[in-house]
């Protein structure tokens, strides 16, 4: 029989699009292999022969391919080439956009609460007009971001612009959803470096997250209702949704992200899942390509919610950031979040949702209701910021900069630690998990540590039902090399001295 030959044609590339051709060539196998077009453990021409092919360099395809390896989309086999993922489902997820799908995005619509319902029946009249302590940060406090390090004179030159010719629009009540042009610049940013689907309407920019997760909340969940959360888990979305009255279940992480068939065992029905499926918060594992499918799968199945935080995306070190979990959705089941609190700085108070289309009219109605508006001056500033390509730049210095501080820590602790402290390096993230021994109380630590001016967050407070290893959250973005090394070194003398 005759070998096959590759489908070449269905990855042929274009300069004139404006975007790059690695990108354009890993979507095209992406889409390729989720449409199921490339089989699971279907094998890839190598690297130098797709390029001689089509007519690219040999890195842009070895770009391309590490990014898809590093998704869990494509493997690697020593010796014998690279293949398309075998964890894939049998079955192909099905094409974007069929009558089915249509027809559970549309069931979904009046799946939301009853404060949901009454505040999408309010007529407002919006369609027709346009750290965690004061201070200086302290080691080792988590998330936190290089303040020194911020371009301060640029940004006040954007500001100053705005407030000395200010446009009318930027005067009055303003849209809830946003400045438009922020949302329009977001809505580009997140398809490119993201692999959103959206457009600037879905998104609603809030004053943060925790402003974000409230309108969640309040839309699609009434008292009593149940979702699933990670455990351990970020404390702040747990006391956010608790003080609505909500029913949190704890579903264990373990190093492929959460346990989608130990929540499905506890309570199949839930109303929503939260996750944080980039960077796990505190654990920093990433959810794998066949968990996040079933999740989908799942949501799909019960007509639930999946809420994805994508708190600290940007900030991975061995590769570019993982895809977000909304770029896979075909029905229309993720709520997206995202802020520059941690990227850029928490007093900005600008985080966003990405809703689905069919729940845009009700989220604009619950922020117009929650805050009216938020800030247009720092919104207009940030898009700026964005268009400028100042945000690019401060994203490749932020990089660079906090992968050199913490090889500092990790240095500092293994080279005094001598074998009690447990820390390696993470490919993402602000901070690093410095594992204690088996028999250790972590919390007790932490407070000792507290008393001596030094902050860490015990792993086993970020958990409710699951028994974690003892361990601390160390943060490193935003403290300098000396900081970091006189602060580590007095952290091991004091956890020695209670050892």
């Amino acid at each position: 029989m005759k070998k096959q030959s590759f489908p070449y044609a269905t990855l042929m590339l274009d300069n004139s699009l404006g975007v790059a051709l690695y990108q354009q060539l890993y979507q095209k196998i992406r889409e390729g292999i989720l449409s199921g077009r490339f089989t699971a453990k279907t094998r890839l021409p190598s690297s130098r022969d797709l390029a001689n092919t089509l007519g690219i360099s040999r890195n842009t395809v070895i770009t391309a391919f590490d990014q898809l390896l590093a998704e869990g989309y494509l493997e690697g086999r020593l010796g014998a080439g690279t293949y398309v993922a075998s964890v894939l489902p049998e079955e192909p997820l099905k094409p974007l956009l069929t009558e089915e799908n249509k027809d559970i995005q549309n069931n979904l619509q009046p799946n939301i609460s009853k404060r949901g319902k009454l505040i999408s029946s309010i007529r407002i009249g919006i369609k027709d007009r346009f750290g965690i302590d004061s201070g200086r940060p302290k080691a080792f406090q988590v998330c936190l971001p290089a303040y020194d390090d911020f371009p301060f004179e640029l940004w006040g030159k954007l500001v100053a612009k705005h407030w000395r010719y200010p446009k009318y629009d930027m005067l009055s009540y303003g849209d809830p959803g946003g400045y438009y042009l922020l949302r329009q610049t977001l809505a580009e940013y997140l398809t490119k470096a993201r692999a959103l689907r959206c457009s600037p309407e879905q998104i609603i920019i809030t004053s943060g997250a925790h402003h974000a997760f409230d309108l969640v909340a309040r839309v699609l969940f009434d008292p009593g209702d149940s979702i699933w959360m990670e455990d351990p888990g970020f404390r702040g979305t747990r006391a956010v949704f608790e003080s609505l009255g909500v029913n949190l279940i704890n579903i264990p992480v373990d190093e492929e992200g959460l346990n989608v068939s130990e929540g499905i065992s506890r309570f199949a029905k839930a109303r929503a899942a939260y996750i944080t499926p980039s960077h796990q918060f505190p654990l920093g594992v990433t959810m794998s390509l066949k968990r996040r499918l079933a999740l989908l799968e799942w949501a799909q199945t019960y007509q639930s919610w999946i809420i994805e935080d994508d708190y600290i995306s940007e900030f991975r070190y061995s590769s570019r950031p993982i895809a977000a979990l909304q770029g896979l959705d075909n029905i229309g089941c993720v709520i997206y979040i995202g802020t520059f609190s941690k990227v850029l700085l928490p007093a900005l108070r600008i985080g966003y949702i990405v809703v689905p289309e069919n729940l845009i009219d009700v989220f604009l109605n619950a922020k117009a209701l929650s805050c009216r508006y938020s800030n247009p001056f720092e919104q207009a500033t940030l898009a700026d910021f964005m268009i400028n390509g100042h945000f690019d730049q401060h994203l490749r210095r932020m990089l660079k900069l906090y992968r050199e501080r913490q090889e500092t820590l990790v240095k500092a602790i293994k080279s005094e630690s001598e074998g009690l402290i447990d820390i390696t390096y993470a490919s993402s993230g602000m901070h690093l998990n410095a594992w204690l021994p088996s028999q250790t109380n972590d919390q007790e630590i932490a407070q000792i540590l507290e008393e001596q001016n030094i902050y860490s967050v015990p792993i086993s407070a970020c958990a409710l039902s699951t028994k974690c290893r003892p361990g601390l959250m160390l943060g490193y973005t935003s403290f300098n090399t000396q900081e970091i090394i006189e602060n580590a070194n007095k952290l091991i003398k004091i956890i020695k001295s209670k050892l």
